[in-house]
């Protein structure tokens, strides 16, 4: 079994508490089932948000998802001049069988335009 990372992220729209939890939640979600895991594949997940998120933490959505046992940590994404606003980003390590060019990657509603360079992504239009 191969230890792999997976990338994520997702655009809010305002930075309210119940949104921040729903879309980090939904990212989350897609990540596992693109990739067809359950949480005993995940080792670990790293979160980061812009600086302009302070609703709530991103990795308690995953707690509200039942990822009790999963290490999880937040973290503050750096302040790029022109960077997009509003961005949950995800790194979660996992454990798989998949080669590393299997793996799908998914960026959803404005940060889809964020990685447009891999090759496996799933992203909404």
């Amino acid at each position: 079994m191969a230890v792999r990372a997976v990338r994520g992220a997702t655009q809010l729209e305002a930075d309210e508490r119940e949104h921040l939890l729903a879309r980090t939640a939904e990212l989350v979600s897609l990540i596992m089932e693109s990739n067809n895991l359950t949480s005993e594949d995940l080792i670990s997940i790293i979160f980061t948000a812009t600086g302009d998120l302070h609703s709530d933490y991103p990795a308690y959505a995953a707690r509200q998802m039942g990822l009790v046992d999963v290490p999880l940590i937040c973290t503050r994404e750096l302040e790029i001049d022109g960077g997009m606003p509003r961005v949950v980003r995800v790194l979660a390590h996992i454990e798989t069988e998949q080669k590393r060019d299997e793996i799908t990657h998914v960026y959803l509603h404005g940060a889809s335009a964020l990685r447009r360079d891999l090759n496996h992504v799933r992203a909404d239009p």
